[in-house]
């Protein structure tokens, strides 16, 4: 897999904790397990534009005052959504 900080040919997914600010801003949560590129040429350890999209809309439809502060991914992903889709997104 290509790096896209550095671009050589060896990142690999993995799994990494990231730290996520919750969209009312009022604090941030660890997700646990999430979906991570990792390159061991540049150090970086990043999600990819579509997995940070898929995060941010559900952290949206959901009921985050009842989230805990550290978390899983697949528990995040699990959460009961409010509305079924980020009506607001007009892309």
């Amino acid at each position: 897999m290509r790096c896209v900080w550095c671009e050589s040919d060896g990142a690999e997914m993995r799994t990494a904790a990231v730290y996520w600010e919750l969209p009312d801003g009022t604090r941030t949560i660890e997700i646990k397990e999430t979906p991570t590129i990792a390159c061991d040429e540049c150090g970086m350890n990043y999600q990819s534009d579509e997995l940070v999209t898929e995060i941010e809309d559900q952290l949206f439809l959901i009921d985050t005052k009842t989230l805990p502060q550290v978390m899983s991914f697949s528990e995040l992903m699990a959460q009961p959504r409010l509305l079924k889709r980020n009506y607001f997104k007009f892309d």
